[in-house]
């Protein structure tokens, strides 16, 4: 009597026994996949669509793509480069249906991250075990939809690669594959990116800098009266 083989857990498969158990009905397998990627397409996707709503349509139309031609997954990529081509074209398509520029162009550049290395931004003596202050919290929100808005301000051509690259940490070679453009355009539009994005981020702390610190309302008049209130002045007093 022959016994069945124990089916092999789903996290310890390669990307083609995922593949042929989706492709044979697996639900499970299907449902990690979509948790395994689901950011990073997600994140692509909105890339190009600058739409929430849309990102999310375009990333179920994608799994559902997937799914139906599963089957054909041969392994010659990762599996996860394969379903970002998939979404990436199914944005476009979606993309130009709204009547927005979603065109993937040419770009030579340097790979290097935006914020440099994690030792840069480390501040001396910081204890990284401290409870955070509500108020850090705030201001980390803050700083993440100045960010996030700046990224949506990017040209179409740039914003995609920079998400790759940047925010998903893709590598050249991948993020090309992705994209079905060559490598030396992947570093310059990463590079031409970054540039746009420092560039915007400056003229913001720029312009708030101006109003770093200000004097003006409810502090000015609480000084004003301590020092009256030390000498002895009645407010509006000569």
């Amino acid at each position: 009597m022959q016994h069945a083989m124990p089916q092999i857990p789903i996290g310890e498969l390669t990307d083609t026994g995922l593949a042929e158990r989706i492709a044979s009905g697996d639900m499970l397998a299907l449902q990690y996949l979509m948790r395994r990627h689901n950011q990073t397409l997600y994140r692509t996707a909105r890339s190009i669509l600058k739409d929430d709503a849309e990102a999310e349509d375009a990333v179920q139309e994608a799994y559902v793509l997937a799914y139906r031609a599963m089957d054909q997954f041969r392994g010659d990529a990762k599996l996860s480069t394969w379903l970002i081509r998939i979404a990436v074209n199914v944005s476009i398509r979606r993309a130009r249906k709204l009547n927005r520029s979603a065109e993937v162009i040419d770009l030579v550049g340097d790979p290097d991250a935006l914020w440099g290395t994690g030792e840069d931004l480390l501040e001396a003596g910081m204890d990284e075990h401290a409870p955070e202050q509500p108020e850090h919290v705030a201001l980390r929100a803050e700083t993440r939809r100045l960010i996030e808005d700046k990224i949506n301000r990017l040209p179409d051509i740039f914003r995609t690669v920079f998400v790759m690259r940047a925010v998903e940490e893709m590598s050249v070679a991948e993020t090309a594959i992705c994209l079905d453009i060559p490598e030396a355009t992947v570093r310059t539009r990463y590079f031409r990116a970054k540039s746009l994005l420092r560039e915007a981020l400056a003229r913001e702390i720029d312009f708030c800098l101006g109003e770093t610190f200000s004097f003006a309302g409810e502090r000015c008049d609480r000084i004003v009266a301590g020092v009256l209130r030390r000498l002895d002045t009645p407010p509006g007093t000569s």
